[in-house]
């Protein structure tokens, strides 16, 4: 498995591992995924291993992020070995099974999570694999005993099209992965096309009455979210009474990096890390901390993912980090993109200004842990992105 290490590819890696298969795996980096990884006996080299690539080997698959080019799978196409994408993968898994597919633009993550737990605390035994390492399982893989499989299925690059799913959760739909969808008209189409590979389908505002109860997990959006997975476990499980439902989402912890709680920072502030890295990802978190911690100045260090989502939902991103009492913007993440030079984290805090926030760029990851260090105990902050703006918090609380 090349790109082992992904917060999906990751989870199937333990799914074929508790199916009996050996399992082998590159990164080009530790995370807490490879960790996690081998702390359940799989072999995780890091770095290029086109060396290590067994000859026998019945199946490499391989994340987004790994070009044809690569040297462990160009190794695996002079061997004649057979090639998989991490969701056509995930795609075959689910085939066998009755598939609940959670998609959408916003909140897939915390949705899936929900209603995998909701589905094992009614006792139906579900196997979830999740784009977040789950509170309540330590992982973002839980292995079940039952025929429901829940999956995180996302619409980059029409991954979610690799399921023919029993039940499929739209959360929302708003333009995003723009080096891919060119425009909200062929994001929609996609989704149409989900909807026609699907038996049933759940999505707003089919849902928005579902009763929920007082959750762990600050926001309305979070509301949303168990209104989604609510709906979606009656469906699934008509016969299970509200009460076990509504049990199970009021003691729901969350996930890793979705309003991740993370310690007292030296100066006295209380530092959050979260993965918003669209503007109403943003904003929404940032009300949600408002509303958590009224009186309190929210402070957030953004760390934009993609030069094109940046360059693409420009406005948008500076008019949601001026709702933050301060912003402090990273150089872009470039992820698989090319760099870019008309793209920077200068033009984005300059752009946020003159919309009423206060924001400025910082440089690197030392620079915002000492700042972080600095902030009082009348501050909440947070790291914000979709890449590893994580570690400086970390750092920071060192």
């Amino acid at each position: 498995m090349v790109g082992i290490g992904g917060i999906g590819i990751s989870a199937l890696a333990q799914y074929f591992v508790h199916e009996g298969a050996v399992v082998t795996g590159s990164d080009r980096e530790e995370s807490p995924t490879t960790h996690l990884l081998r702390e359940k006996g799989t072999e995780v080299y890091i770095g290029h291993f086109a060396a290590q690539v067994p000859e026998d080997a019945q199946l490499i698959v391989y994340s987004d992020a790994v070009p044809a080019d690569n040297p462990e799978r160009a190794r695996a196409a002079a061997l004649g070995l057979p090639q998989q994408s991490y969701f056509g993968a995930l795609g075959e898994v689910a085939k066998n099974k009755r598939t609940i597919a959670i998609s959408g633009t916003h909140g897939k993550t915390t949705t899936t999570a929900m209603l995998g737990k909701m589905l094992i605390d009614a006792g139906l035994d579900p196997t979830v694999v999740v784009g977040s390492i789950v509170t309540e399982w330590g992982s973002n893989f839980r292995a079940g005993k039952s025929d429901l499989f829940v999956v995180e299925a996302c619409e980059y690059r029409n991954h979610f099209l690799a399921f023919k799913p029993e039940v499929l959760v739209i959360t929302n739909i708003e333009l995003d992965h723009t080096d891919f969808f060119k425009s909200i008209d062929e994001l929609k189409a996609a989704f149409d096309e989900a909807r026609r590979n699907a038996k049933k389908v759940i999505e707003a505002p089919s849902y928005k009455n579902e009763q929920v109860p007082e959750l762990l997990v600050p926001g309305e959006f979070n509301k949303e979210n168990a209104r989604a997975a609510k709906a979606a476990a009656r469906l699934i499980a008509p016969d299970v009474p509200y009460e076990v439902w509504d049990r199970s989402l009021a003691s729901y912890k969350g996930t890793w990096r979705r309003f991740e709680y993370k310690g007292e920072l030296a100066g006295g502030a209380t530092l959050y890390d979260d993965y918003a890295h669209h503007p109403t990802e943003i904003a929404r978190t940032i009300a949600a901390a408002r509303e958590k911690f009224p009186g309190k100045k929210i402070v957030v260090f953004f760390h934009p993912h993609l030069y094109s989502r940046t360059r693409d939902l420009f406005n948008e991103f500076a008019t949601a980090l001026a709702t933050a009492d301060e912003a402090y913007v990273l150089p872009v993440y470039a992820a698989r993109e090319p760099h870019d030079p008309t793209m920077s984290n200068n033009k984005l805090a300059d752009a946020v200004n003159p919309k009423g926030g206060h924001a400025r760029p910082v440089e690197s990851f030392d620079e915002v842990a000492a700042i972080l260090k600095t902030l009082g105990d009348d501050t909440v902050a947070f790291t914000m992105g979709a890449g590893d703006v994580y570690k400086a918090g970390e750092q920071a609380l060192k």
